[in-house]
Parts: structure tokens; sequence; C-alpha cells
């Protein structure tokens, strides 16, 4: 059985985003968690907080151990593009876009 959880529209890159759910997909939550734990960044701590939802989401929805859960899926989408411009030398407008992330993380007991 699975559980899932998304959390959208977090102020955090994508790509430092992925480094993170590269490090967790396919392991253990029990392991998942130790890993985000000691790695010292902002995309550690949301991803650790979306694990720790879609865990409790397979423990009081569908009755799962939290033991034999891993992490099945873990997704990190590009969200909306916050664009903002100043102004820039020589009367020039520069720009400087504020990525999103939408973080998509699915457990499921192993068989």
């Amino acid at each position: 059985m699975e559980a899932k959880a998304i959390a959208k529209g977090l102020r955090i890159s994508p790509i430092r985003a992925r480094l993170v759910a590269d490090m967790i997909r396919g392991k253990n939550v029990g392991e998942a968690l130790n890993i985000l734990v000691n790695v010292n960044n902002k995309a550690a701590q949301l991803t650790k907080k979306v694990l720790d939802s879609a865990i409790a989401n397979a423990v009081n929805n569908n009755g799962a151990e939290a033991e034999t859960l891993y992490v099945k899926e873990a997704r990190v989408d590009a969200g909306p593009v916050m664009k903002r411009h100043f102004f820039d030398s020589r009367s020039h407008i520069g720009h400087r876009n504020h990525r999103t992330s939408h973080i998509h993380i699915v457990v499921a007991t192993r068989n």
C-alpha cells in the first residue's frame, strides 16, 4: 500500500532540492530520516517535513507500520517563478528569478 505527501510552492530552487531527493530515493524511511537530519541545508529540512507527513499518512490512513515503509518515489518539480526586476548599471534593468519547487514523496510497504 502507498501513501503520499506533497508540498507546493516552496521557496527553494528545484535544482538544489533535487540533490536531496536523490539521496533518499529507494531507502527505508528510518535511513532516509537519518540522512535528512544530518544534511545541513534548507532542502533537507523541507524534504524531512514532507517525508514525515507521508509517513503519518501511511500510518494513520492505511494502518501501515512505520518500520516496513520505504521511499518509493521522491520527486521535485519546478513551481511558478517569481520574476523580479532591479535597476542595473548604465540605466539597464536587471532580472532576478526566484524559483519555487513542488516536492512529492510516496512511501510504500516492502513486500
